[in-house]
C-alpha cells in the first residue's frame, strides 16, 4: 500500500511541476529537479523522506 500511495503522490507532483512550469514560472521546473534528485539519492540510501512521513501518518508497508 505504500508503494501505491508513494507513486501516485510523486507522480502527481512531477505533473503539478509541470502544468506550473507551463502556465505560471519556469523556476517550477525546479520542483522537478528536486523531485528526481530526491529519487535517485532514495535508490541509493534506501531512504525517502516522504516514506518516512507516510508510514508516521499510518500507511501500512
Amino acid at each position: 500500500m505504500l508503494n501505491t500511495y508513494f507513486r501516485v503522490i510523486v507522480g502527481s507532483m512531477v505533473l503539478l511541476s509541470v502544468v506550473l512550469t507551463v502556465y505560471v514560472n519556469q523556476n517550477w521546473l525546479w520542483l522537478t529537479v528536486f523531485i528526481g534528485v530526491n529519487l535517485i539519492q532514495s535508490a541509493f540510501t534506501k531512504w525517502c523522506l516522504l516514506e518516512t512521513i507516510l508510514v508516521k501518518l499510518g500507511v501500512k508497508k
